[in-house]
């Protein structure tokens, strides 16, 4: 399958992984991230994850639970640790909200907001040359594309090339990248 973690990335991430070797045995974290992957990549719902990855409440469940401690975070900032600097690229995405988005219950930080085509979500990402994630973010729909330009463009390296479209053209923008000598 094309959603299934490679032994070397698994190797990367398995450490940052929490770990509770009381109590029942814990279900395979490689086969739950797998299936993680499976249901973010393909945008189905949880209940049509495939048998092969295991119940879809254990990868839900787990999901949700390292997203409230943090661990997706720490995951993505220790990938980008090795991300190759010479050139990034900074841009946004729109992207429709699923019909069952926006009826969690209890949920008042929904990164979901109302336009011509309905619910959307705008993803604010820094990539490096080999298109690979650096930084994220994500606002309501209709957020201008350089509302969180200042937080994403933080991590600059000195000499960095910065590519970016005309979404980010202005002069505070240009500052920001100069001071941090990019």
């Amino acid at each position: 399958m094309g959603y299934e973690l490679a032994d070397h990335e698994w190797t990367a991430i398995k450490p940052m992984l929490p770990n509770k070797p009381r109590g029942v045995p814990r279900v395979n974290d490689r086969r739950v991230l797998n299936g993680i992957f499976w249901v973010l990549r393909s945008g189905a719902p949880w209940r049509d994850l495939p048998t092969a990855f295991g119940p879809y409440t254990t990868c839900y469940n787990r999901f949700v639970r390292w997203r409230r401690a943090g661990i997706w975070g720490q995951i993505m900032e220790a990938l980008a640790t090795g991300h190759d600097a010479a050139v990034q690229m900074i841009d946004t995405s729109v992207v429709r909200v699923h019909q069952h988005g926006a009826c969690i219950a209890d949920n008042n930080h929904q990164d979901m907001g109302r336009s011509r085509g309905g619910l959307t979500s705008k993803i604010h990402a820094v990539a490096d040359t080999h298109g690979l994630p650096v930084q994220l973010a994500l606002t309501p729909g209709e957020a201008h594309d350089n509302r969180l330009c200042s937080v994403l463009l933080s991590a600059l390296l000195p000499q960095t090339m910065l590519l970016a479209d005309r979404g980010y053209d202005a002069d505070w923008i240009r500052e920001l990248a100069r001071q941090q000598g990019a």
